[in-house]
């Protein structure tokens, strides 16, 4: 088929469904992720401010922890408003230039976090394997080479998965089945050239595969480290050091290997099933890393609380009448 052909059979717009089957519960379906949604926003704004505010947070741990803030908020952020938009007022029409860029920017963002995290694992394989060169190995230099790397890989590992779709015939197949854009789900409308949707399948899921492969060996070798401690208090301390990063792998890596797995292999499982997982991938991660850390991390806790909560002794005497 010529070009210009191909061309005009690309849709100007796309319509989300929501949750199929589940469209007269969308309204109540909506309140649980407008609350999660707020309260994620709310506490990574919280993390944000404290870390920028409080200079004996400058570290290394801590400027990592702010980048995976802003993967977080711009995961949610890019997902959740459309997601509403969708339940509350039936806006289900989107342009297919902006179903592309909402595509790029959650899987983009994704692989960022997955970056993100391999550097945490890193972090914390240095600190505790090699703490005498820790200083030297992680400085504010490698933190923001670290950062601009993650950036370039995500772009350079998505860029090719989602804008040849823009060259994609789709024969009038116009309607998918899903609150937000998702690459697979929209691949799999065109008609045509259907390596695009292997290409989504294999390298996005081995690059993470990899990354996840890297930060085991990285906690291999912390927990060798470990067990040549001489007291069971310092293990317990070290340990409790990377508690809250395997807390938050877990919450990044078990949504999103379910996420893919159900989209691409699952067949027997219910499509409003499938979906719902998706929701909750943009959703509960970002809602729950701040609360991991805030909880877990003393440092980040008091700094909060220093922030946000003056102690009355501190204010002058006539303000306490």
């Amino acid at each position: 088929m010529p070009p210009s052909n191909l061309s005009s059979l690309t849709p100007d717009t796309f319509i989300l469904t929501g949750i199929p089957g589940m469209e007269q519960l969308h309204v109540w379906i909506s309140i649980p992720f407008c609350f999660m949604y707020v309260a994620a926003l709310l506490g990574n704004g919280v993390l944000l401010l404290t870390i920028w505010r409080e200079r004996g947070l400058h570290q290394p741990m801590y400027l990592f922890l702010a980048m995976l803030a802003v993967a977080d908020l711009t995961l949610s952020t890019t997902a959740v408003p459309k997601m509403l938009a969708l339940f509350w007022f039936r806006a289900r029409e989107i342009s297919f230039s902006a179903c592309l860029t909402q595509m790029f920017f959650l899987h983009f963002t994704t692989m960022a976090e997955s970056k993100i995290l391999l550097a945490m694992a890193f972090d914390r394989f240095v600190a505790i394997c090699f703490p005498l060169r820790y200083g030297a190995a992680l400085t504010l230099s490698a933190v923001a080479k670290t950062g601009l790397a993650a950036l370039l890989r995500s772009s350079c590992v998505i860029f090719p998965c989602v804008f040849p779709l823009r060259r994609l015939p789709f024969c009038g197949h116009t309607v998918i089945a899903h609150t937000y854009c998702e690459h697979m789900g929209v691949a799999r409308l065109a008609c045509a050239d259907i390596a695009n949707v292997w290409y989504g399948l294999a390298v996005p899921f081995s690059v993470g595969l990899l990354d996840l492969a890297l930060i085991a060996v990285s906690y291999g070798f912390i927990l060798l480290a470990l067990s040549r401690l001489p007291s069971r208090p310092a293990r317990r301390k070290a340990l409790h050091t990377c508690g809250s990063h395997l807390c938050v792998l877990l919450l990044f890596h078990a949504p999103a290997v379910s996420s893919a797995l159900t989209q691409r292999f699952g067949r027997s499982i219910p499509p409003e099933l499938h979906i719902l997982l998706a929701n909750l991938y943009v959703l509960l991660p970002p809602l729950l890393n701040p609360v991991v850390y805030g909880v877990r991390t003393r440092q980040i806790r008091d700094r909060v609380l220093k922030v946000f909560v003056r102690p009355r002794s501190r204010l002058p005497r006539r303000d306490r009448r």
